[in-house]
């Protein structure tokens, strides 16, 4: 195995990362920008008023992508398995 072959499942690894951690990050993102606003108009400084939304928000995203998120995350260990026997070489 080829210090380029380990460089390229890494990147692909990170890439799956980053996929998967997206569309979560955007969805958290967005809320506390609402929150903020909603917080900066009433002038309400409640931590726990951006603390449960946000992660009720995310345990919400979880269950809507979390099945594409696990089907990515197993075609890329399935593909890692297939090439088991070239990488042991």
């Amino acid at each position: 195995m080829t210090t380029g072959e380990v460089v390229d499942i890494a990147s692909r690894a990170i890439w799956i990362i980053i996929e998967c951690a997206t569309p979560l990050l955007l969805v958290s993102l967005i809320v506390g920008l609402i929150i903020s606003i909603f917080q900066t108009v009433t002038s309400i400084q409640e931590q726990t008023l951006t603390f449960v939304p946000k992660i009720l928000v995310m345990f919400l995203m979880i269950i809507l992508t979390g099945d594409w998120m696990l089907n990515l995350i197993l075609s890329f260990m399935r593909d890692l398995w297939s090439q088991f026997g070239e990488f042991v070489r």
